[in-house]
């Protein structure tokens, strides 16, 4: 009977995201795009969400963007300019740019923006600007950044929502109010939002790139169940979906109406664990690195990588892939070590089974990976209470030390320090296990005053060592971006943030 329920169920919403993509978007000029989830609010200083990274890349220009390679490369910007100390950087912008409100884009409006990023009450963007102290107006087409420190990340920050740039006069007009309706300056202005059903933009004519955005309309349709998002896909209702499900390549591939674009992922999935979030940390795992060293032995990265994603993703053990430029080759994915994870236990005075709430968030993926390393860590002796929790929930528990072991992902940054201070200083927004540790800062503060990759490695290489030993995460793998779409779209190309730029798309 379940079975059929379900079965009942995926028509059912397949049944209806068809008839909505059918009855809204059969035309050349609409791109109909299915997330994995409903984005949260869509103003770049209040957003948390991968898939609103997605729509913010169509809405809302940077000041700074990344190319295939992880340059960086200037988007509302012309180029940027450091002083000798690190102190200051100046950054000349776009002439002739404007947002969709007709309101001009100039110094006075990115010096706004910026400052919005930073003051604006609950802004997710002020740990990420922390370094700058000042916004100054150098002339109309010209800012200046006064910084407390030397921060060789900024220019990286700037490529994602803390460069994004908002029409001070909508933004004041609306207030908090402002992600229901953003007025940014990018190829497509806002149209209309219907919750957890679509978010739908339009070409705006006074882009300052209008000749490469050959689209008229976009749509956004949040399909959280990955099967249904591929069968409509197959089905002809949607023209790109985003995170495809590795068990799914082989459909994609056969399917000869149907392209498969493939990028190893800038983010990184791992297990969190409460070191000093409340009561809940008061255990073995919470209390006693070696026994958080046993969990990590105990667990098969290539297996889970081989059993839930056939092969696909990049196992890890670190916050960048080995891709990246600042992997650290020196500690390597280690192999999985009962016999050791067991002595561990023992030496930490850890008998029998040691009980653990296992918090996990309710996607397919995310179970069939919870299952795997409840597996795994029972041979090593611990015994995981799997809590399968709703995404939006999980990170609220979180936040308030509800968990003593949480299984989470972040969708990755071009600098690593966009994937490591966040979680690993104290106090960091995302440190939900109240992890700290005085010499990871500073060796922190010291990699963000560097600007030599030799010697900014170096300082990351102590980072390694140390947390990889002592720390609160247990990284598991990166994913692949998988993104399927249909033959009438050209253009497309892979990024390794995963975010889908919309300029040069077309339609046959």
């Amino acid at each position: 009977m379940r079975g059929n329920a379900r079965r009942a169920t995926l028509t059912a919403t397949l049944f209806c995201v068809l008839s909505l993509a059918a009855g809204d978007g059969r035309a050349q000029g609409n791109l109909r795009i299915g997330l994995g989830d409903d984005p949260d609010v869509l103003d770049p200083s209040l957003s948390r969400t991968y898939t609103a990274r997605i729509v913010f890349a169509a809405v809302c220009d940077k000041l700074f963007d990344i190319d295939d390679k992880l340059s960086i490369v200037p988007q509302l910007a012309l180029d940027h300019e450091t002083s000798p100390d690190g102190k200051a950087v100046t950054i000349r912008l776009r002439p002739g740019v404007t947002f969709h409100d007709g309101e001009a884009f100039d110094a006075a409006a990115a010096k706004y923006s910026l400052d919005r990023h930073v003051g604006m009450k609950g802004s997710f963007r002020r740990p990420e600007l922390a370094s700058v102290e000042t916004v100054e107006v150098v002339d109309p087409l010209t800012i200046r950044l006064r910084l407390k420190a030397p921060f060789s990340p900024l220019l990286a920050q700037l490529t994602d929502r803390a460069g994004m740039m908002v029409s001070s006069k909508a933004a004041e007009a609306a207030g908090d109010r402002f992600g229901l309706k953003p007025v940014c300056a990018g190829p497509y202005r806002f149209v209309e939002r219907v919750q957890q059903d679509r978010i739908v933009v339009e070409k705006f004519p006074g882009y300052w790139n209008k000749d490469k955005v050959l689209i008229d309309r976009i749509t956004y349709l949040p399909i959280v169940n990955a099967t249904v998002r591929l069968a409509t896909l197959r089905a002809g209702g949607l023209d790109l979906i985003e995170r495809v499900l590795a068990t799914d390549i082989k459909a994609v591939r056969d399917d000869p109406r149907l392209k498969l674009s493939k990028a190893v992922s800038l983010g990184w999935f791992g297990l969190l664990v409460n070191v000093g979030n409340g009561p809940k940390a008061d255990n073995p795992l919470g209390k006693d690195a070696r026994v958080r060293q046993a969990f990590a032995l105990s667990l098969d990265r290539e297996a889970i990588n081989q059993v839930v994603f056939n092969g696909e993703f990049v196992p890890g053990n670190q916050w960048v892939n080995p891709q990246h430029a600042y992997y650290q080759a020196a500690f390597p994915v280690p192999r999985r070590d009962v016999a050791r994870a067991k002595a561990l236990l023992k030496e930490a005075g850890v008998s029998g089974r040691l009980a653990v709430d296992f918090m996990v968030s309710n996607t397919p993926e995310e179970r069939a990976v919870a299952e795997l390393v409840q597996g795994m860590a029972q041979e090593a002796g611990f015994d995981l209470k799997i809590r399968v929790t709703e995404v939006a929930t999980a990170l609220k528990l979180a936040e308030s030390g509800d968990f003593q072991l949480y299984m989470n992902n972040w969708s990755g940054r071009s600098d690593p320090d966009g994937n490591s201070v966040i979680y690993q200083t104290c106090g960091a927004p995302q440190n939900m296990g109240h992890y700290c540790d005085k010499d990871i800062d500073a060796w922190h503060q010291q990699a963000r005053a560097a600007s030599d990759l030799a010697a900014r490695k170096a300082i990351y290489e102590k980072i390694t060592a140390k947390f990889l030993a002592e720390g609160w995460i247990v990284y598991l793998y990166h994913p692949q971006i998988l993104i399927a779409h249909t033959d009438r779209l050209e253009g497309y190309a892979p990024m390794p943030d995963g975010l889908i730029r919309v300029i040069g798309l077309r339609l046959k």
